[in-house]
């Protein structure tokens, strides 16, 4: 069966904001209906019925089932087109493009968006076991007096939220608690880790600057530029931050970590032949994906580290080498987690040891994150994949010609790896 190409023909997302800030009384669906009116506004797509919309978020309230779907419905677009919701924690966006894709080529569809949000101001609070059990035994009860009866036996410590930290719940270890492990075990330097940090903002800044993220963001509720992002940052500002994980002997900070973030983006993908009937140009193709697992149980430095298995395969598959690229975007999770893949990347010890068969090569630094990474524009967990992926196609597109590597780590020990090519 013949394939067909894969093409990134439009993009949008909403400013990413901090916890608790812009978004901070905002939902799941409050975030990605502007991120997909502002692509459908865009490209023209207004009552047009898509193939399909696949995306989703890393955290979702119980209601929130079908959340892509009930997006889709409110947007402008026909409302029979028909979405799903998928999750694979940091790799979500990049994941339901793959889906899209996938699809494409197979002819099952001739268009479809990929999308990711994240609304973590709107968080869902867990409550004790003790609470949850009364809560359903009180609901039972048809008196008053029985309901009454069960919600007093709770104590009072049961009726405080427990909120979310995102532990790895095989380790009990936050992704920075693991993160700090791996800087320790493969000597990633506290001024490493900075530099990338403050490259990154300067990298955005000058994006902004330059008019780069004019077609690309919808403002939204107030906000029109990622509010992460520090112009005025130095190296001597961040050498300032304590430690954020490890307090007595860290490495990792508030500085060269990414915070908690909201936002929501979308990625249009399409046949070429559905591309030239609603003319719209092709910006990139999608070539070639993989994803990977590693183990981090027994090996906690591992946890953001599947990357370097899933480029090796990729790279295999596509005949390339690791150098071949005009542009690489790595997800900027901790400065520390995109030093050390490099390093193993580079090293035929170190790629040996955790199971490649030699070194990848050596990325190029100049041509990696070249308008910011997420160290500047912050991480919305599912929303990333897409930023990443509009990103890369842009780059492709204003150069005319050439090939993009795209790595993202995520939760549980996954990573997926993607080519562009123009």
């Amino acid at each position: 069966m013949e394939t067909k190409r894969v093409a990134i023909v439009g993009y949008n997302r909403i400013p990413f904001a901090r916890m608790n800030t812009a978004y901070a009384d905002k939902g799941n669906q409050d975030l990605l209906l502007p991120a997909l009116n502002g692509l459908i506004n865009r490209y023209n797509l207004k009552g047009k019925l898509l193939g399909e919309v696949a995306g989703g978020a890393v955290i979702k309230h119980i209601s929130e089932s079908n959340l892509i779907r009930e997006t889709v419905m409110n947007t402008d677009l026909d409302p029979a087109t028909p979405a799903c919701d998928l999750q694979q924690a940091c790799d979500t966006g990049i994941e339901a493009a793959v889906y899209i894709g996938n699809k494409i080529a197979l002819g099952q569809i001739e268009s479809g968006i990929a999308c990711g949000v994240e609304a973590m101001s709107n968080i869902p609070f867990e409550t004790s076991l003790n609470l949850r059990k009364a809560l359903l035994k009180a609901n039972k009860e048809k008196s008053v007096f029985g309901k009454i009866k069960h919600l007093l036996n709770p104590k009072l410590k049961d009726w405080m939220p427990i909120p979310y930290k995102g532990q790895e719940p095989k380790t009990g270890l936050v992704m920075g608690g693991h993160t700090e492990i791996t800087a320790k075990y493969y000597g990633i330097s506290r001024e490493e880790q900075d530099e990338m940090a403050f490259k990154s903002h300067q990298n955005m800044a000058k994006a902004y600057d330059e008019g780069f993220f004019d077609d690309m963001i919808s403002p939204a509720f107030g906000l029109d530029k990622d509010n992460n992002l520090r112009r005025d940052t130095s190296l001597e500002k961040l050498a300032t931050l304590k430690p954020a994980f490890d307090k007595q002997n860290g490495t990792l900070t508030a500085g060269n970590s990414t915070p908690f973030t909201d936002g929501a983006s979308a990625v249009l993908l399409a046949s070429e032949e559905w591309a030239k009937e609603n003319n719209l140009p092709i910006l990139a193709y999608i070539t070639f994906s993989e994803v990977a697992g590693i183990e981090y149980v027994e090996n906690k430095q591992n946890l953001l580290l599947a990357p370097v298995f899933a480029a090796d395969r990729m790279l295999k598959k596509a005949g390339m080498k690791l150098e071949d690229f005009d542009y690489y975007e790595i997800h900027e999770a901790f400065a520390a987690q995109v030093l050390a893949t490099l390093k193993i990347w580079e090293n035929d010890d170190l790629a040996k040891k955790i199971g490649l068969e030699r070194a990848l090569g050596k990325i190029d630094r100049n041509k990696l994150n070249v308008k910011g990474g997420s160290l500047a524009a912050a991480h919305p967990f599912a929303a990333t994949g897409g930023r990443i992926i509009a990103t890369l196609a842009k780059l492709l597109d204003e150069k005319g010609s050439g090939k993009g590597f795209i790595s993202i780590c995520a939760a549980r020990g996954q990573g997926v790896t993607m080519i562009l090519e123009k």
